[in-house]
């Protein structure tokens, strides 16, 4: 399995690039394999204020339905528009063309402690 070591991880298998106040988020390759084929993602609501741990959009597969979570309270500031015509792009390059959607941070000094690539992969391969 491919975990960049530039990346956070969350126990729920996504991924989180912090930009300054910005958090990119997606999920992981272990993750877009165990889900098969993406055929559907409902993406966010744009400017929609989330918090931690909430769910925010649903990844439909060619095998289940699994809930995307906000690792981070903040606003939702960009989402992935390709994947409403493309879902497939979460299969193809979950670490790229595949991200989901941009958080602007409420608070940075309140920040969870995310998992590192190495405790990451310690987890999927458990």
């Amino acid at each position: 399995m491919n975990v960049p070591e530039n990346l956070m991880y969350t126990s729920d298998h996504e991924w989180i690039l912090l930009e300054g106040n910005r958090a990119k988020i997606g999920i992981t390759d272990y993750a877009q394999d165990a889900l098969g084929d993406v055929v559907f993602v409902d993406v966010p609501t744009l400017g929609e204020n989330v918090t931690s741990g909430q769910t925010i959009t649903e990844v439909e597969s060619t095998k289940s339905v699994s809930d995307i979570y906000a690792p981070l309270a903040g606003t939702i500031i960009e989402i992935n528009q390709e994947l409403d015509e493309s879902p497939e792009l979460l299969n193809a390059d979950p670490y790229g063309d595949g991200w989901i959607f941009v958080l602007e941070i409420e608070d940075e000094s309140t920040l969870p402690d995310f998992m590192t690539a190495q405790q990451y992969r310690e987890l999927i391969e458990g």
